[in-house]
Parts: structure tokens; C-alpha cells; sequence
């Protein structure tokens, strides 16, 4: 027998978010996203359920298949949930949101522009960065780690987004994978002349390796190594395949203090799934 799923299916730069409506166990929240995300189903990169909040202050509480924090799934929710609250074009509105991953609650502003939802959305900000030169593959490699408490990304600057340099990314966050209890390995290649990035995203947990079109989370963490390398505040357009996000860095007493995201969030999709599990 099928699985009957309501789903709200959202493109966040191209960052395609499936956002399960109905309530299933946490145990089967893997199967059913590993399921929703093939060719064959719904198919998009990530997968989060929607849950009721554990705090007055949120609207709602949005839980990853991994476990692990997601900026655009974040946005993708709070576009949703103003869309339910009949927004209308020009509107602005404030979503609070639980997510897995942090245990901030997370702030979104949504403004509806045409069918588009415009989110600056407020991100954790990393415990530490730091620069080392690793040995990987026989040669050394310069690499910025930026830490959270839960997802690890690294951040690599490159001069090309050719094949051996997206082999290298992918066989450096497998073994960090590996190595690390991280709940998402990112490594965030990027040609500082040009402000591009190609983000590679992989959780351990699902054993999902994407080439993201548009990160969230990514971009964020771009911001916070841009500030803490020139030392001072940035603002920066972050060109990716899917399309351009804004970062927004504070830095104040040698640290970053506040990161802000802003993209635009499309409503794709809307309906029910049918899946074995």
C-alpha cells in the first residue's frame, strides 16, 4: 500500500525544496525523503517536514531529513506560511521559526514581489573560523573551516569550476564526512575576482552529494569568512547557477556578530505524493 504525502513543493534559487505537510514519524522522516527526491517522485535536492512549534514565539518548526540547518528550506517555509496568511503583493510579514539543526529561533521577512517571495532571513552565526593547510591527496590544501555547532563548511578558493577541481570537493567532503559527527559537510568552492560560487552540499546521514544550484546556508558562510578575512563589515551579491543571493555580515570585537541571507522564493508546486516506504 502507498503512502498518501501532502507536500508544498518551493525554488529558492533553484535550490528545488520538497516541504512535507503531513505528520509522520521522525524515524521515517529518511525513507520518505530519500523517496520524494528521486527522478521518479517529486524530485528536488532536500526534503523538510513541517512540524508544530515547541514555542509560543514560532510559527512553525521545520525539521530536516538529515537533521541538519537549511537557510533556503527556512526561506521556502516562510514564504509558504505567508502565502497561507493571503499576503499580498507589496506586503511585508515576519515569520519566527524553529529549525533543526540550531537551537536560535529564526527570524525571516518576507515581502511578496508579483508571485515571488523576497526573504532576508537572519542565520546562525559560526562558532569559529579558522585557516589551515591540509594534506590531501598528496598535495597541500588551503582551506578556511567555518564551524557551527552542528554542520561544518569549508571554504576553498579556487581559480576554476572544472571537473578535477569538483572531484576533489567531492572526495574531501566524503572523508571529512567520515571523519567528522557533522550533520552536513559543505565545501563552498569560490572565485573571490568574480564573487561565484559552486556549492557542494552532502549529508552523511541520507548519503546525498548536491551540487547545489543556490545555498543558503552556503552563502551565509561565505559572508562570515568575506568579514573575517578584510576584518570589518560586508555586503556582497554571491553569484550561483541558480541566480544571485545577498550576504550581510556585522563584525565588531574581532568576531562576526550577525550574518543576514536574502533571496527570492517561488511557490512551484502544491499537492500529494504516493510513495511505498
Amino acid at each position: 500500500m502507498k503512502r498518501e504525502i501532502d507536500f508544498v513543493k518551493c525554488n529558492p534559487t533553484q535550490n528545488m525544496t520538497i516541504l512535507v505537510r503531513t505528520n509522520h514519524l521522525a524515524e521515517d522522516y529518511m525513507p520518505i525523503a530519500a523517496k520524494m527526491m528521486s527522478y521518479d517522485s517529486v524530485y528536488a535536492e532536500q526534503v523538510g517536514f513541517i512540524e508544530k512549534p515547541g514555542s509560543y514565539e514560532a510559527d512553525a518548526n521545520l525539521r530536516m531529513a538529515g537533521g541538519e540547518f537549511c537557510g533556503n528550506a527556512c526561506m521556502s517555509l516562510a514564504a509558504f506560511l505567508a502565502s497561507e496568511k493571503g499576503m499580498n503583493p507589496d506586503d511585508f510579514m515576519e515569520i519566527v521559526l524553529e529549525a533543526s539543526g540550531t537551537e536560535q529561533l529564526i527570524t525571516c521577512h518576507v515581502k511578496k514581489v508579483k508571485e515571488e517571495y523576497v526573504c532576508r532571513l537572519a542565520m546562525p552565526v559560526p562558532k569559529k573560523i579558522d585557516r589551515k593547510t591540509i594534506k590531501f591527496e598528496g598535495d597541500d590544501l588551503d582551506i578556511v573551516t567555518v564551524r557551527y555547532p552542528d554542520f561544518l563548511h569549508i571554504v576553498i578558493e579556487v581559480d576554476h569550476f572544472n571537473e578535477t577541481v569538483r572531484n576533489r570537493a567531492q572526495a574531501l567532503a566524503k572523508l571529512l564526512g567520515a571523519a567528522s559527527e557533522a550533520s552536513v559537510i559543505g565545501i563552498l568552492l569560490f572565485k573571490s575576482d568574480s564573487d561565484e560560487l559552486a556549492p557542494l552540499i552532502y549529508v552523511p546521514l541520507l548519503d546525498s552529494m548536491i551540487w547545489e544550484r543556490g545555498c543558503g546556508s552556503g552563502t551565509a558562510s561565505l559572508g562570515a569568512f568575506l568579514s573575517w578575512k578584510n576584518k570589518g563589515a560586508v555586503s556582497a551579491q554571491i553569484k550561483q547557477p541558480g541566480g544571485t543571493m545577498t550576504v550581510m555580515a556585522e563584525w565588531k570585537e574581532d568576531e562576526v556578530t550577525s550574518l543576514t541571507i536574502e533571496g527570492a522564493v517561488e511557490i512551484v508546486a502544491q499537492g500529494r505524493a504516493f510513495i511505498d516506504v
